[in-house]
């Protein structure tokens, strides 16, 4: 029996994915569901709920709406909540239900967009994929419809951040450290997807030299900038001293070459059988494991959890999603670095380091989540 789980907790899905990449922007966005699920989103994937204000609705659909394919409600309630708020932009997404009543959300983005006259987006969400896959929609969107050359003057090389949400950066305050580490590296501030900026921010994406992807959710829209601007990429967070002082080396190796570099997949080739792990998303946990190899020397694994896109899995490392597979992963390692709710499925004899993943355990080890950017590992 595959795909389920008795032990072990489920990620967050792809609606508060795209909820979290949206927050901070000035737009609307509504999951079409059933009223009171914007619960679940609010109490366990979004810690910024108590702290700033964002507007994210629930259309509160109903069986006999969904049944008999009612979608002019959900027309009306949009549009008239739209005239009344005013937002940026307008954002819908969908959950199980409309998913199997076949709901057209293409169609629903165009008949709102041209009845109150705001840009309005689809969401190709059901609730039943990872937040990655989301967010990564939520961000590729933004850098087709917002990002654009204001012909920005700059002294320095300037470097956006793609990917930034809460769910695997926990808080604003290890977004700035990296903008901090970037400042230091000699670089300058560009805009970040989507933490600490405004909509407006990313009419001067374009004008940066570099990119900098923090998680795998921000490798689309990473993509289309490439193809819009001719922006380079590097992938990869600045954990630890010395693979941070790596990773400032392939960024200016990026603008000078205009290459594009996975740098947290490029591990040792000897780390192919070690028996310490670390499990997550791709691009944290690929950091991590460059990080922990660099300072300590021992030769690391990532297990792939996600969805995640093949060039960010090292030669390596495995994809494992199954809750038996990864016990019997876990049977043969000697060290694993994981989310505290993965405990339970490791081996007795194996060391334990709780690394707490937001969007798996939510915020009930949200104090104990570590800000890793260009510091000493503290293992």
């Amino acid at each position: 029996m595959i795909h389920y789980a008795k032990i072990i907790s489920c990620y967050t899905a792809d609606t508060s994915g795209v909820c979290s990449a949206l927050y901070e922007l000035g737009g609307m966005v509504v999951v079409h569901d059933a009223s009171g699920c914007n619960s679940t989103y609010a109490t366990h994937d979004e810690p910024r709920w108590y702290d700033m204000d964002s507007m994210i609705y629930i259309s509160g659909l109903t069986e006999i709406d969904a049944v008999m394919g009612n979608d002019e409600k959900f027309i009306d309630d949009v549009c008239e909540s739209a005239e009344r708020l005013k937002p940026k932009f307008i954002a819908i997404c969908g959950s199980p239900m409309p998913a199997m009543t076949g709901t057209d959300f293409d169609a629903l983005a165009m008949i709102i967009e041209s009845r109150c006259g705001i840009p309005t987006h689809a969401m190709h969400t059901n609730g039943m994929k990872s937040y990655l896959v989301g967010a990564s929609q939520a961000f590729e969107m933004l850098a087709q419809n917002y990002c654009g050359k204001a012909g920005r003057a700059k002294t320095k090389p300037v470097v956006n951040i793609l990917g930034a949400t809460p769910l695997d950066l926990s808080r604003q305050q290890i977004v700035d450290s990296v903008w901090e580490w970037l400042e230091r590296c000699g670089f300058e501030k560009g805009c970040c997807m989507a933490m600490g900026s405004r909509l407006e921010d990313y009419q001067s994406a374009g004008d940066a030299d570099c990119n900098l992807v923090v998680s795998s959710s921000g490798l689309a829209a990473a993509k289309v900038l490439k193809e819009k601007f001719g922006t380079p990429y590097v992938v990869g967070l600045p954990f630890g001293k010395e693979y941070a002082e790596v990773l400032k080396g392939d960024i200016e190796k990026a603008i000078a070459e205009k290459a594009d570099i996975i740098s947290c997949a490029q591990r040792a080739e000897n780390a192919d059988g070690a028996k310490s792990v670390i499990v997550g998303e791709s691009v944290y946990a690929g950091s991590l494991a460059r990080a922990v190899q660099m300072q300590t020397g021992r030769p690391v694994r990532v297990i792939h959890t996600l969805d995640t896109d093949d060039e960010l899995v090292a030669a390596v490392d495995k994809r494992l999603a199954d809750e038996d597979k990864l016990e019997e992963e876990f049977s043969q390692c000697e060290c694993v670095y994981a989310d505290p709710l993965f405990k339970p499925i490791v081996s007795n004899e194996a060391e334990f380091t709780a690394i707490p993943h937001e969007a798996f355990s939510g915020r009930c080890f949200r104090k104990s989540i570590k800000n890793f950017v260009d510091r000493e590992l503290e293992f």
